[in-house]
């Protein structure tokens, strides 16, 4: 996926990414886009969360499985400052949901940056007449994620349970 917002540059997930920083942190890359050659530095804190999964994630990389996926990079500092993306490759379920996932670099947090890369991926999914459903899951514990969500339409729909999060809130934004 690649996206503008005012603010962020929505860059792909590219297998060099993710063997970039398992190499090393900070790294740079430089990455091709619609408009040139942007360089990305990748701080220690990137991608937060999701760093223990990455190995898995290079291992069975699948650009087709990835290409929902992105690299928030600050336009002003050409800075990584989170990561987001729709699951399974942003192929809709049989009822035409697609889940996604985001995170930011804790010195990113309460800026609005979430708001901004989330909306344009929603807006983006929402877009394709396959894609009826847009879905979310947020830790109870995590209510700055709930305030993103509400923000940009959504509703909670039910409860889960996840393993590493704890009780989840389930969120759907609807065409």
């Amino acid at each position: 996926m690649y996206a503008c917002t005012p603010r962020l540059v929505l860059v792909p997930l590219t297998r060099e990414v993710i063997a970039g920083r398992l190499a090393q942190a900070p790294f740079t890359a430089t990455l091709p886009t619609p408009d040139g050659p942007l360089t990305v530095t990748y701080p220690p804190a990137w991608p937060g969360d999701l760093l223990p999964l990455l190995p898995a994630r290079l291992a069975a990389f699948d650009p087709e499985r990835e290409r929902w996926s992105a690299t928030l990079v600050e336009r002003a500092t050409g800075t990584a400052i989170g990561q987001m993306g729709a699951k399974g490759g942003g192929v809709p379920n049989e009822a035409g949901d697609v889940e996604i996932g985001y995170g930011l670099n804790p010195d990113a947090w309460g800026q609005g940056y979430a708001t901004e890369a989330v909306g344009a991926l929603v807006t983006a999914l929402l877009a394709r007449p396959e894609v009826r459903r847009v879905t979310a899951h947020t830790a109870v514990t995590n209510p700055a994620s709930a305030r993103v969500l509400e923000k940009l339409g959504f509703v909670p729909v039910g409860t889960a349970w996840d393993e590493d999060d704890g009780d989840l809130t389930v969120w759907a934004r609807a065409r």
